[in-house]
């Protein structure tokens, strides 16, 4: 017999995924009156064939209408680029954005790595969307991650020793 568990309480969901570690990123993408873009946490790889990325989508975000069938860019940020993380999360005393030209939408000016990306797919994810990106363009360079865990900004040193074989 199986026994019907009451589902956890969104903070105690909340908690429990603060001690899982993130990479943080800014996703991008052309709005209305200019450039947006939205801090995320909820990224990850799918598919090297097709070259597929997906972001998860708060529905009471303000970005949530435009993004999703749109050109999209995941700037993944250096360790650095904490003012920009939070500027992006809406904190008053951030940076100020610098902007680059992407191929197809704009990103933000040396980010770690950056990935742009044309709308694939979209998935119910209950309060949120699941958005997967087709990659369309890519690039990155050296230096530290920023890192988000027990709802901390953190930093994850560059190995030089042979992280590439992960993949």
């Amino acid at each position: 017999m199986t026994q019907m568990l009451a589902p956890p309480s969104p903070a105690a969901l909340r908690a429990c995924m603060a001690r899982f570690a993130t990479g943080v990123t800014v996703v991008t993408y052309a709005g209305e009156d200019g450039p947006r873009g939205a801090t995320m946490n909820s990224f990850t790889s799918v598919s090297a064939e097709p070259p597929l990325v997906l972001v998860s989508v708060a529905r009471r975000a303000r970005c949530h209408d435009q993004l999703l069938d749109r050109p999209f860019c995941v700037n993944i940020l250096g360790a650095e680029q904490e003012p920009l993380a939070r500027q992006f999360a809406g904190a008053r005393e951030a940076a100020e954005p610098r902007w680059a030209d992407g191929t197809s939408v704009p990103r933000l000016a040396n980010p770690l790595a950056w990935v742009e990306c044309e709308p694939w797919r979209t998935y119910d994810g209950g309060d949120h969307t699941l958005v997967l990106g087709r990659v369309t363009d890519l690039g990155h360079r050296d230096g530290d991650a920023l890192t988000y865990a027990w709802s901390r900004f953190g930093a994850a040193t560059e190995s030089t020793d042979g992280f590439e074989y992960l993949i």
